[in-house]
């Protein structure tokens, strides 16, 4: 999937007119450009966060695109890669390269400019028809204000809501969602915070452990942790985070859901929203305690933590790396695909993160 960010309103006219040799010289890691419909992109800044990596980048570094991106075995793009071209763009193909006739070469530039989505209130608001499941683009929540008040005071039907919150959008930075920068600052968490807060009760945790049932049963129990860990990964992110059969019909349910996951469906690739705030997680770490606890003896609730917590925190770096990182382990390479898959394609499969286990289990894997 070769998803692009924000677009911005770009006309021929302000752009230079380059030939493909021009283009062909772009075709290193430094500097790496795109032909798509006649236009020219310089993906170079975005080239590490490419769902489909950095090297198909580059294999297509110089070359015109526009065939690959819409061919289903190469792998098929969704509307939002489209949408996120504009930002990139530096100028138009020559009408002499591009083999066809001034005013035919108008035509499929102005076709182009119009597949990028107007703005109302910095909000995109149409998309022209692609391949993904996801719906076509219309008014919904400006990112540029913040967002969750804008939420309360609407009028979206459920409907109306899931459908546009689920159809990703791009910004540079972090869109506001209380407004107030105290309040902005509970809902920003940078990745490097998750390790700092949970590595140390992680410790305690084997160390409690040690102490109650052995050294020998922790390191027996640890792996079936990290196993039940995947299990809650699946059941939360799928009944919990994408609770949209159950979910009421009303402004102050849908503002929840909003900021619980969907603003991670609206802004995918924001950095400081991509693991959960520590005061979340440890709100959730006790809810599941206290689940457990009810009905499986004491120190094997201990027992499990050991490998309970090590699973959540590598789950929130592992969704995290997926988004930005470059992974170097085919398993990883895969998830990265898969997961954004999930973003720009169908919100409603593939639910996990760290494996496809638990999708091919109850059968939401996502092709």
């Amino acid at each position: 999937m070769m998803g692009l960010p924000p677009a911005t309103a770009t006309t021929t006219q302000q752009l230079p007119v380059l030939s493909r040799a021009q283009v062909a010289q772009h075709n290193t890691a430094k500097s790496v450009w795109l032909i798509v419909r006649n236009k020219v992109y310089d993906v170079s800044q975005f080239m590490f966060d490419h769902p489909g990596g950095e090297e198909l980048l580059l294999q297509y570094g110089g070359q015109d695109v526009t065939a690959v991106m819409q061919d289903e075995l190469e792998h098929l793009h969704s509307d939002s890669a489209y949408d996120m071209l504009d930002e990139y763009c530096v100028g138009v193909l020559s009408p002499s390269d591009n083999g066809n006739d001034d005013k035919k070469h108008s035509t499929l530039s102005s076709a182009s400019s119009t597949s990028s989505p107007t703005k109302q209130n910095g909000a995109p608001t149409s998309v022209t028809n692609g391949s993904s499941n996801l719906a076509v683009k219309r008014p919904f929540i400006d990112y540029t204000k913040p967002m969750l008040i804008q939420m309360l005071r609407s009028d979206y039907s459920k409907a109306y809501y899931l459908e546009q919150v689920h159809i990703p959008r791009h910004t540079h930075g972090s869109a506001p969602l209380f407004g107030p920068w105290y309040l902005e600052m509970l809902s920003l968490t940078p990745w490097w915070v998750i390790p700092i807060v949970w590595i140390p009760l992680w410790s305690l945790s084997i160390y409690i452990a040690a102490n109650r049932i052995g050294i020998t049963a922790v390191a027996q129990l640890m792996p079936l942790g990290v196993l039940l860990w995947s299990f809650i990964e699946y059941t939360l992110h799928r009944f919990v985070f994408h609770v949209e059969e159950i979910l009421p019909d009303h402004r102050v349910a849908l503002s929840l859901h909003f900021v619980l996951h969907g603003i991670h469906h609206f802004l995918p690739m924001d950095r400081m929203r991509l693991v959960m705030p520590p005061a979340l997680s440890i709100a959730l770490a006790y809810g599941l305690w206290c689940f457990f606890s009810m009905f499986l003896p004491l120190n094997l609730c201990f027992g499990l933590a050991t490998g309970v917590i090590p699973g959540y925190f590598g789950y929130d770096l592992i969704h995290y790396y997926l988004h930005h990182g470059r992974p170097f382990a085919e398993h990883l390479r895969e998830m990265k695909s898969y997961h954004l898959d999930h973003h720009y394609k169908d919100a409603n499969l593939g639910y996990g993160i760290t494996s496809k286990l638990w999708d091919r289990v109850f059968g939401t894997v996502l092709w």
